[in-house]
Formats: C-alpha cells, sequence, structure tokens
C-alpha cells in the first residue's frame, strides 16, 4: 500500500503536466527576457508590434493556464490543514502563494499586450 501511493501520485503528477504542455500553442516562439527588452526598445514597424502583441497575449494565456492549475492545487491542499500540514509554512499557502504570483504575472501580459495592441492599431492608420 505504501507503494503504490508514490506511484500513482507521479502518474497523475505526469498527466497534469502532459495536459498543461499540450494546452499551450507550440508554435510561439520562445524569446528570453533580455530579447523582449531589446525587441519592444527596437520595435517601430506593425510587425513588430504585431509580433510583440503575440507573444505577450501567448505568455498571458500560459500564466492563466498555471494560475488555474494553482488554484485547484490551493483547493485541494485546503482540505486539510491538521497535523504535519498546520505548522509554519503550510502547503495551503504555497499554493495560495503561487496562484497569486501567476494571476498576477498574467494580468501584466495583459497590459503589455494592450500596449503593443494600441500601438499595432495607431502603425495600421
Amino acid at each position: 500500500m505504501t507503494r503504490v501511493f508514490p506511484v500513482a501520485l507521479t502518474i497523475a503528477l505526469a498527466v497534469v503536466a502532459g495536459v498543461q504542455s499540450s494546452a499551450l500553442p507550440s508554435n510561439t516562439p520562445h524569446y528570453s527576457k533580455s530579447e523582449i527588452k531589446q525587441m519592444a526598445r527596437d520595435a517601430h514597424t506593425a510587425q513588430q508590434y504585431q509580433t510583440l502583441a503575440q507573444y505577450f497575449r501567448s505568455q498571458q494565456q500560459a500564466d492563466e493556464l498555471q494560475a488555474q492549475s494553482e488554484k485547484a492545487e490551493w483547493g485541494r491542499r485546503s482540505q486539510d490543514v491538521t497535523g504535519p500540514a498546520a505548522k509554519y509554512a503550510r502547503p495551503v499557502d504555497s499554493s495560495r502563494n503561487r496562484y497569486e504570483y501567476f494571476a498576477y504575472e498574467a494580468q501584466q501580459m495583459g497590459r503589455q499586450a494592450e500596449y503593443f495592441e494600441g500601438l499595432l492599431a495607431k502603425a495600421q492608420r
């Protein structure tokens, strides 16, 4: 019985990770933070604004998916806050913090996307 639980947990985590990675757009290019900063500094055409807006929208979607996952984990962990889970830093607290972080990041990515979409609209006039 004690060996079955870790195996089942490992399989469940692998399935969740697979579902999350398949839900993300695979054709979205991956840029480093420095590349994004450089692209934002150099952007002056509609195509560059569109590329940046698409990148930030895809990052927003990825962060929203991660926030949803963390919210579900937060709910699961809040069911049991007794015994070893009652000690400081409780697992429920870390899940809540991760949910808040990803929700904030999604909001920031949305703001960046809106900014570049506004610039794109102006450039297309």
